[in-house]
């Protein structure tokens, strides 16, 4: 189960690395062609929500590695669980679920597990 976890934990970094990188790099009109969500927030809510993301996705798996204060593992997931129910809010209310359900399920799951996984029997 140890290995699941770190699997489930490489996942979401890497998706929420891409993801925050994305939001803290790029200009908002070029966020806008591929998350036209963006147009709904400011530029600083967009950036904030980007460094959340890159926290995260360090957070599921530095700590970890080093094991220094562990229990940020399980914290980092479900900061990046409650992230995920809130993209699946914002984009059903801007009805478009049908193409981000999926994606946003899947990620929400893993961060459910790595934080349910973490915090209870497979702690560090």
């Amino acid at each position: 189960m140890n290995i699941a976890l770190w699997v489930a934990a490489g996942i979401l970094a890497l998706a929420f690395l891409a993801a925050g990188a994305a939001k803290l790099s790029q200009p908002r009109e070029k966020l806008t062609e591929r998350q036209p969500w963006v147009e709904d927030f400011s530029d600083s809510a967009v950036r904030t929500i980007g460094g959340l993301e890159v926290l995260g996705a360090i957070g599921v798996i530095v700590p970890g590695i080093v094991k220094i204060v562990p229990i940020l593992v399980p914290l980092a997931a479900t900061g990046l669980a409650l992230t995920m129910v809130g993209a699946i809010i914002t984009h059903a209310r801007r009805g478009e679920l049908t193409q981000t359900l999926i994606p946003n399920l899947v990620l929400l799951a893993l961060a459910v597990f790595v934080a349910w996984g973490r915090f209870g029997p497979y702690a560090f």
